[in-house]
């Protein structure tokens, strides 16, 4: 029975596997963050941020780094254009109190598809918070 167990574990969608209870826990402050970035808040974005994070981001092979609070400074300018990423099928792994979370995103503005790719997000437990501590992603716009 174990092995059965075992076994189809490894064969469920990473979606429905990213439902214990650990792992919405990890997920959360990246939802916490999407919604500041959805909202145009640069305070709601840095929140669930460890300070001093940074991110990457792959753009045509190159990469962009900027501090977190740049990035929410960037993103969280008010505007009328609605933004809002999502993740599906997310990977997400724990050693005590740190974690990594690997999914697939897509963004949209305004309703339409932006641009796409893959999202890595480092995740530090303080004082029993988890934090996001660095993002690197890779964005295109070939998105099917």
């Amino acid at each position: 029975m174990k092995i059965y167990l075992l076994f189809l574990a490894a064969f469920l969608p990473s979606s429905l596997r990213a439902q214990k209870p650990a792992e919405q826990a990890i997920l959360a402050p990246i939802q916490a963050m999407f919604d500041g970035m959805a909202k145009r808040d640069a305070a709601a974005i840095q929140q669930p941020l460890l300070p001093g994070g940074s991110m990457v981001l792959m753009r045509d092979g190159k990469p962009t780094q900027m501090t977190f609070a740049a990035f929410a400074e960037r993103v969280g300018k008010p505007s009328t254009t609605h933004i809002e990423e999502q993740i599906h099928d997310p990977l997400v792994r724990i050693d005590t109190d740190l974690a990594m979370v690997w999914a697939p995103f897509v963004v949209t503005v305004d309703g339409k598809v932006d641009h796409c790719g893959t999202d890595l997000f480092n995740l530090v437990r303080s004082d029993g918070k988890w934090l996001i501590a660095s993002v690197a992603d890779t964005g295109r716009k070939d998105c099917s």
